[in-house]
């Protein structure tokens, strides 16, 4: 079979052509983003954490080229964990113009082993990969290249057959989301279909994802990062992680939210705001945390979780997903008499019961891709559609429901 030789040119990755990371840390291979600063990460030695805000959700590689042959060496960390089934390889998704133009995954890598049971993790060393994308249209174009949402990559060598500029500012709008691991992306297929992908394209803006893994817990560090992160639009889906951890009590709750609230403002005052409430997961709904693998399940090779807590604990100040959207609906309302732009979101509204009997949340916790997308969706119609909480001319008070 006949092969295509390129000339290529190396072009220095530098963070002119990165876009969705906060922070780039040099190493011995080359660029690896991360989506917490330097100093947040340095307040906090969890490890979930640091896995998590090492996954570039929403990252991405954007060049203004007429190339039509695209390399990108990276060298991924890939998760196993014992037990479960195999987890698919990450994605690298293209985008050409904002159009989908090809999605692969790349050979190599290191592998991070995970016991569920005991929480030990082994590293496991290997070889760098190269993702390669060929067949471009030949004229002056934005080419983006979307990282893996769950698979910490570092960034080694960029390879083009014509010149690469960076991208021009096009005016967007820059949204600034902070969710757990459904923000994250958990399930979902590729980076462009997680559900903030997915709705930041139907609403016209450039995402920064801060969904972090089992990292949604009200952290000061993480509210000080959203506090010094431009934005136009910021968003805080709040709750399901301080269940699943059994972190804190509704004492502490009420005022945490409100001390987060106060931080970001002091670097957003008048930025649309909007605070979303969990979806449905009828593992938590009136069950508190923590949320603990199934061993019965993963003996039989599925993971999936369930919910360690007793309801009765809710008198002693236990969180439940309905206890916490009650506490978020009474500081919303209570702030916005002073806070014209800060806006409340019932995540229910995004996947609530009916959609859990159609599209039930396969391990107890986390949205497939098909759920992704339908969040998606329904985040942009009722958030960045008419009326919506990030348009530029909402409904007046006398037109709203």
């Amino acid at each position: 079979m006949p092969t295509t030789s390129y000339d290529w040119i190396t072009t220095p990755l530098t963070p002119a052509l990165v876009r969705g990371a906060l922070d780039l840390e040099r190493t011995g291979n080359g660029l690896l983003p991360h989506r917490l600063p330097a100093w947040a990460r340095a307040q906090c030695a969890d490890p979930q954490l640091l896995m998590a805000e090492s996954q570039p959700s929403g990252v991405r590689l954007v060049l203004r080229t007429r190339a039509t042959a695209v390399e990108l060496d990276t060298l991924p960390t890939r998760r196993v964990y014992l037990g479960a089934p195999p987890r698919p390889d990450g994605v690298y998704d293209l985008l050409v113009d904002g159009r989908p133009a090809g999605s692969v995954s790349v050979d190599g890598g290191d592998t991070l082993v995970i016991d569920l049971a005991t929480g030990s993790a082994e590293r496991r060393p290997g070889p760098v990969g190269t993702v390669r994308f060929t067949g471009l249209p030949g004229h002056a174009k934005d080419v983006e290249i979307w990282l893996p949402h769950n698979e910490t990559t570092e960034l080694v060598a960029l390879r083009t057959d014509a010149p690469v500029e960076p991208v021009p500012d096009r005016g967007r709008k820059v949204w600034l989301h902070h969710g757990s691991s459904i923000s994250h992306g958990s399930d979902a297929a590729t980076p462009t279909t997680t559900w903030p992908a997915l709705a930041a394209a139907l609403g016209g803006v450039d995402l920064v994802n801060l969904g972090l893994g089992g990292g949604a817990l009200l952290d000061p560090f993480t509210a000080r990062t959203l506090r010094d992160t431009p934005a136009d639009l910021i968003s805080l889906k709040l709750g399901i992680n301080l269940v699943n951890t059994d972190l804190m009590r509704l004492r502490a709750f009420g005022p945490a939210v409100h001390g987060f609230l106060d931080t970001v403002r002091e670097g957003h005052p008048a930025t649309p705001l909007l605070v979303v409430s969990p979806i449905l997961c009828p593992l938590h709904e009136d069950t508190p945390g923590p949320s603990v693998p199934d061993l019965s399940a993963l003996g039989a090779g599925r993971l999936r979780f369930r919910a360690a807590g007793d309801p009765a604990e809710t008198a002693r100040g236990k969180l439940t997903l309905n206890v916490i959207r009650e506490e978020l609906d009474r500081i919303v309302r209570q702030r916005a008499a002073d806070d014209p732009h800060l806006h409340l979101l019932d995540g229910r509204d995004l996947y609530g019961a009916a959609d859990f009997a159609e599209l039930p949340l396969p391990d107890g916790l986390h949205p497939d891709a098909a759920t992704h997308r339908r969040i998606g969706e329904r985040f942009s119609a009722r958030v960045f559609g008419p009326g919506g909480p990030f348009t530029d001319s909402p409904l007046a008070p006398a037109d709203a429901d």
